[in-house]
């Protein structure tokens, strides 16, 4: 992470940027701006961003597809700032490799606080324990994961969703402790944790089988 973070803020609209730009330099945040898709995906390409707040509805590329560029060769977070209330679009985001979400309108000390639950995480202790269950292996250290010694590729969420599984196979989880865990926040919905889940199901296949609790949460099982 940078010495002073820098918070990317896409949004076609100029008093959303400069409403947060308002918020977010008094906590020592450095603010790029950028009012389309095309502009923001260049500034994720030089790198050196930290976190980014990026509307979905935006010219050039909206977005959604900002997101799927960006997955390719970036782990940046990304908090989709986004005016659609149905669900759906949300966990449209979260798949294509989101971090958060916020709905406009938004309350401006809640992005900060969400923009800071990224950077905490991001600074936070290096891991390197190896863990092991079934077919699956995952390398903290490294970030890799293999399943009968072939590499999974996994987002960033989905490895840390894995890993917190992996620490503690056989418990149950809720999906509020894993929110906690995984995403260091409640602020998320709970269907945050199913959209992930389903992902690690359709990567890792037959590998290990996370079993739904219904009304509680999930339960990491070999087959």
């Amino acid at each position: 992470m940078s010495p002073v973070p820098r918070i990317l803020v896409v949004d076609d609209e100029r008093a959303v940027r400069k409403l947060l730009r308002l918020y977010l330099e008094p906590e020592g945040y450095a603010v790029v701006e950028a009012d389309n898709g095309l502009d923001a995906l260049s500034l994720f390409r030089r790198g050196g961003l930290d976190v980014a707040l990026v509307d979905v509805m935006l010219p050039g590329i909206d977005g959604f597809e900002l997101v799927r560029r960006v997955r390719t060769d970036s782990a940046v977070p990304i908090i989709l700032v986004t005016a659609r209330g149905e669900e759906a679009s949300r966990v449209t985001g979260l798949e294509l490799g989101a971090d958060d979400y916020v709905v406009k309108p938004f309350s401006a000390p809640e992005v900060v606080a969400r923009v800071r639950v990224q950077l905490r995480r991001l600074s936070g202790p290096e891991p390197d324990r190896l863990l092991r269950y079934g077919a699956i292996e995952l390398d903290e250290l490294t970030r890799r994961v293999t399943m009968d010694g072939r590499e999974v590729e996994l987002t960033r969420r989905e490895f840390d969703l894995l890993a917190a599984l992996l620490r503690y196979p056989g418990r149950a989880h809720t999906r509020a402790g894993l929110l906690e865990l995984v995403w260091g926040s409640q602020f998320l919905s709970p269907k945050t944790v199913d959209v992930h889940v389903a992902a690690l199901r359709r990567k890792l296949g037959g590998g290990v089988q996370i079993r739904a609790l219904r009304g509680v949460g999930y339960r990491l099982e070999d087959r």
